[in-house]
């Protein structure tokens, strides 16, 4: 059986057999990845051009936007060039990046989350002092801090599953490199180490999980004792968009790692991957867009800018 010292690329899992559908899949993917583009491209370009979206929300949200590329651009690229060309093939350097790249981006991301809803705590339940715990020195440590945990777990992660011998072949079934995948084909005790690992950083995911869950509580309860049905109106405007990307995030990726063994299979696994490493990409902008006027304002300026600049 080949080690890991032998391996030079891996295999992943097809979509499907028939060139037909491999190119059907291929177009469904491109449209995914154009709209998530599309989407996240127009959160960058809005907080970046308008002074009025300078603001440590924004901040944060301009940030989920830069992760939400990254996590789709890691994947769906490879995944559709598979499907176009009819292989299967991924180099191990090029697995070792894609593994990398996506725990960065993941861990990251949940982290960010959990500075969001902090950061929705502070505006609605201690609003005087926003401006003090808030500034845009502690935004950026905190940004900073996101990203870097997510790198330090993606150095974890990455240097342990790569420096495991693998027993089992080169199959990976998955459509991209993933931890538990790549583990799988492993030698029987190697795993144990990652394994170690993994609790380790799930454990940290649950604080998170906790922190975000009490920090809602709290906003709810200062949300229905205010007096005016139109500050309520707006708190909730200001929160149910990052409780919905939470939601989300949360729920397709515990689906897909503690769903029961009776449903699994390579066909459910891979439907469920889609879901937790493609779908929250795509949909999250248009979730912080759809009940933000602040916004939509911002994007109108956008396009008037660039309809007089071409004319």
């Amino acid at each position: 059986m080949p080690n890991s010292s032998s391996v030079s690329e891996f295999l992943l899992l097809a979509f499907a057999d028939t060139r037909e559908l491999q190119l059907l899949h291929f177009m469904l993917f491109l449209g995914i990845y154009l709209a998530a583009l599309l989407g996240n491209g127009l959160i960058l370009s809005a907080v970046a051009c308008h002074h009025r979206l300078h603001t440590p929300m924004y901040f944060f949200l301009l940030n989920l936007a830069l992760l939400d590329l990254g996590c789709i651009s890691t994947t769906l690229p490879k995944a559709m060039t598979n499907a176009l060309w009819d292989t299967r093939a991924i180099s191990y350097q090029g697995c070792a990046a894609q593994v990398f790249l996506f725990v960065l981006l993941i861990v990251s991301e949940f982290y960010l989350l959990t500075i969001m809803a902090y950061d929705r705590y502070v505006a609605i339940c201690k609003p005087l002092h926003y401006g003090s715990l808030l500034g845009s020195r502690a935004c950026a440590q905190m940004a900073a801090a996101a990203w870097g945990s997510g790198f330090l777990n993606a150095v974890l992660h990455t240097a342990n599953t790569f420096s495991l011998p693998l027993c089992h072949g080169n199959a990976v079934d998955q459509f991209f490199c993933e931890i538990r995948q790549i583990l799988k084909l492993s030698c029987s005790d190697a795993y144990l180490r990652e394994v170690g690992a993994l609790v380790f950083s799930v454990s940290l995911a649950f604080l998170c999980f906790v922190f975000i869950m009490l920090s809602y509580v709290q906003i709810f309860r200062a949300v229905l004792r205010m007096p005016s049905e139109q500050g309520r109106h707006k708190a909730f405007s200001m929160c149910l968009p990052h409780l919905a990307v939470v939601s989300l995030f949360i729920s397709t990726g515990m689906f897909a790692y503690l769903k029961p063994p009776s449903i699994s299979s390579p066909s459910m696994d891979l439907i469920v991957s889609v879901l937790y490493s493609v779908v929250p990409s795509s949909v999250n902008p248009l979730i912080y867009s759809m009940r933000n006027l602040e916004f939509k304002d911002a994007v109108r300026r956008l396009f008037g800018y660039m309809l007089l600049c071409n004319q």
